[in-house]
């Protein structure tokens, strides 16, 4: 018998009342901080950090939030939040007062966040359901990216981590899994990301060498893509949508990538970042990513992300 079906009926009391007020129908999947951090004082640093930040950015506007999971559910706080950071104009009502209209809203917002932030629906860890629910957990990770992306000076407190616990419904009855889950970055994680690496000095100090490490790159492209009727002159701008990247590591690696799993012309961001996650992530499979690499600067063609993927490519086929 499946051990995880099992793990509901020898869980700890308190555990047991929590999953008893959490009613997930039949079929539904969610995952919740556990009780045991709820009072994990990290975790309450960040709420209150939270909480300030969003209060001071919205004084003008006289809104106080006293608490994430009451206050931002409805979509009003995120909608000042975003026009206040972003500038924007949002194509929303202020104020929504039936659940049908904040439902309407809250995907008006969410939609503006994942253009601002650049990610997939599949890299969101949230949704217009879980932050209609109160969810803790989706709210903590959308205030977080949203605070990320526009004050990424913001001195958040670093290294917060809860405790999870993901239940499922199934026709078995209910299946959980607990797992220990990062809000914000580990300290550590974050220092080892701010060393510079080799191409880290060579843009800042050997800048009139790059020209000729571009040029190495581009020769070492060409002689494997250009097999295909292919020919890149422009680094930044021909692997921006990850197409050339996609059928270059098809020809190294020596496999036929199914038209259906990319977009050979891609008409959007959105459809662009789906063709970079996917090489990075055959990169990754394959053992070949040895950096860590952000896909919104491959998109917005940052040389250096750029090159620190070729570089890995190049290492291993040269």
């Amino acid at each position: 018998m499946d051990p995880d079906f099992l793990n509901v009926f020898t869980q700890p009391p308190a555990l047991n009342e929590f999953l008893a007020e959490n009613v997930i129908a039949q079929g539904e999947k969610k995952k919740l901080i556990k009780p045991t951090s709820s009072t994990n004082p990290k975790l309450e640093e960040l709420k209150l950090f939270l909480i300030d930040w969003i209060n001071t950015t919205l004084q003008e506007e006289h809104i106080v939030v006293r608490s994430l999971e009451e206050d931002l559910y409805d979509g009003l706080v995120l909608h000042h939040l975003l026009e206040n950071l972003g500038s924007l104009k949002l194509d929303v009502e202020k104020m929504a007062l039936t659940e049908k209209k904040q439902r309407q809203k809250l995907s008006v917002i969410l939609e503006a966040v994942a253009n601002f932030l650049q990610l997939e629906e599949s890299q969101q860890k949230w949704s217009v359901e879980s932050i209609l629910t109160k969810d803790l957990l989706s709210t903590l990770h959308l205030l977080v990216a949203i605070a990320k992306h526009f004050k990424p000076n913001l001195a958040m407190p670093p290294g917060v981590q809860v405790e999870t616990i993901t239940i499922e419904n199934t026709s078995r009855g209910l299946k959980t899994a607990n797992a220990v889950e990062y809000i914000t970055e580990d300290k550590e994680k974050l220092e080892a990301q701010s060393t510079d690496d080799a191409f880290d000095e060579l843009f800042s100090r050997a800048p009139n060498k790059l020209d000729a490490v571009k040029e190495v790159f581009l020769q070492f492209v060409n002689q494997h893509v250009g097999k295909l009727g292919l020919h890149v002159k422009d680094m930044e701008s021909q692997f921006a949508d990850g197409v050339i990247l996609l059928l270059l590591i098809g020809q190294l690696e020596g496999y036929f990538l199914n038209l259906r799993c990319f977009f050979l012309t891609p008409a959007s961001t959105m459809e662009m970042l789906h063709n970079v996650n996917l090489a990075l992530d055959l990169l990754a499979d394959g053992g070949l990513l040895n950096f860590s690499v952000s896909s919104a600067d491959v998109v917005n063609g940052d040389t250096k992300a750029i090159m620190r993927i070729l570089y890995c490519l190049y290492s291993k086929y040269k």
